[in-house]
């Protein structure tokens, strides 16, 4: 079984750059058609799809964010990062690591999720 775990700091400042991390345990980041992605939810607001990672490298955007985001994985330490630059107060968020199985067509996995707010 699958299992994701974020980590990164629960604070960050505007302007600066969010970076998180998400470590797979119990798969890869290179499992085929799997596709690792970053998701986050506002206060009081649904779902955001940010961005992922495929099993082949390949990295894919929200057209919202794109110019902001960067996703990158480190397959030796079987983990991939999620980095948002220029930061604001709407970036606060919980964010979610998932893995997408696109032959169940399935996010397969989730981490538990991680707080960051964004405040001087």
């Amino acid at each position: 079984q699958v299992q994701l775990q974020e980590s990164g700091p629960g604070l960050v400042k505007p302007s600066q750059t969010l970076s998180l991390s998400c470590t797979v345990s119990g798969g890869s980041v290179t499992t085929d058609y799997y596709y690792w992605s970053w998701i986050r939810q506002p206060p009081g607001k649904g779902l955001e799809w940010m961005g992922a990672i495929a099993y082949g490298g390949s990295t894919y955007y929200s057209p919202s964010l794109k110019s902001r985001t960067s996703i990158s994985r480190d397959t030796a330490k079987n983990q991939f990062t999620l980095q948002l630059n220029s930061v604001t107060p709407e970036d606060t968020a919980a964010y979610y690591c998932a893995g997408w199985d696109a032959g169940s067509s399935t996010f397969g996995s989730w981490g538990q999720g991680t707080q960051v707010t964004v405040s001087s």
